[in-house]
């Protein structure tokens, strides 16, 4: 029998409201008081951040502000991102146990893969781009990313029907050497809509989704049906908006933490993302680890294990760092979409490299 997913839609919520509705999910899936479920959400005017990003740099907050766009940190690692009503949010919420696939990677290839079959239905020549995106000639139309938390998987994306590419890029602080890299000249020719691709064609949002929930059936081998929301989730979203995403402490977790002039700054891009490190040292002569932060749009499951690895850090000779980082991961369950610890070892050999800068 193929696994039996419950489809919910949550309709438009307030940003923070969405992401604290993602925690309840999994939690009452962990519980088993739901069942594997696919979810559809959309957006009033939103900024979102990736789990362990550094949210001065990479949001306009004064712009957010000013034209009263939502700031949000997400439970997902991953780049920042703006929503809004011309968006689409799809997203997967299953036990470990139910696609028979464990590892992270070949998950995200296997549902980007089955939401790329919806939006081919469609018309549209959608492909599955490693990491995790899918694309269109070149163009994201739908980034993706998620993450395990115990045997519970939540995998979630966005469809761009339509977008205001001028509030995008106003909203965002895109860094240069992402643009460059693709050799483009503003964010906004990084992406396609499904308006700009199908014309007088776009489907309104019901075909979407039916489309999608169509690809994931095919694609996954599932069987899924509406079904309720249930009171326990939306009471326990609202426990977690009121206690901690809801917050603008959750928010301002990690806010320019290089504005310290103690504080040694170094990055490190590679296949899984970008890796920032932030480096304070101690001791008579600064040979210790006081603390590290790290930083980044990289996805790594569960997102604590990056707090633990900076827990583990603590007090650790800077001669020692990097067998620290192997011995972290060895005896860490740890999965993630192509960053390894060589790329950690990097971004902190980088911040390292600022010390004599900093004397």
């Amino acid at each position: 029998m193929p696994a039996a997913f419950r489809i919910i839609d949550t309709g438009v919520r307030e940003g923070r409201a969405n992401i604290a509705f993602d925690a309840a999910l999994i939690e009452e899936r962990q519980a088993e008081r739901v069942p594997d479920t696919i979810r559809f959400l959309s957006f009033p005017p939103t900024v979102l951040i990736g789990r362990h990003q550094d949210l001065s740099r990479e949001i306009d907050l004064d712009y957010c502000e000013k034209h009263r766009i939502g700031t949000v940190r997400r439970i997902t690692g991953g780049g920042a991102i703006y929503l809004d009503e011309g968006q689409l949010g799809w997203e997967l919420v299953f036990h470990r146990a139910s696609l028979g696939i464990a590892a992270l990677p070949d998950l995200a290839r296997e549902i980007c893969n089955a939401a790329a079959a919806g939006l081919q239905a469609l018309g549209v020549d959608a492909k599955f781009r490693p990491r995790n995106d899918i694309e269109v000639g070149g163009r994201k139309i739908s980034g993706t990313g998620g993450f395990y938390d115990g045997d519970v998987l939540i995998y979630q994306g966005t469809v761009l029907v339509d977008l205001n590419p001028q509030r995008m890029v106003n909203a965002l602080r895109v860094p240069q050497s992402k643009l460059a890299k693709r050799e483009l000249d503003s964010a906004a020719q990084r992406v396609v809509t499904l308006k700009e691709l199908l014309g007088p064609n776009t489907p309104d949002l019901e075909l979407l989704k039916l489309a999608l929930i169509k690809g994931f059936k095919d694609t996954l081998g599932i069987a899924a049906e509406y079904g309720a929301i249930t009171e326990g989730e939306e009471a326990l979203a609202r426990q977690y908006y009121e206690e901690e995403i809801g917050t603008e402490e959750f928010l301002r977790e990690i806010d320019d933490p290089a504005a310290d002039e103690q504080v040694l700054a170094g990055t490190h891009t590679g296949a899984g993302g970008t890796i920032d490190a932030f480096v304070k040292l101690e001791g008579p002569t600064r040979s210790n680890v006081q603390r590290v932060l790290i930083s980044g749009d990289f996805f790594v499951t569960p997102p604590r294990v990056v707090f633990d690895l900076e827990s583990a850090l603590q007090g650790v000779r800077l001669d020692e760092i990097d067998a620290a980082i192997e011995q972290f991961f060895s005896s860490t369950e740890v999965d993630t979409l192509s960053v390894s610890p060589d790329d950690f070892k990097a971004s902190i050999t980088n911040a390292l490299e600022q010390r004599a800068a900093h004397g």
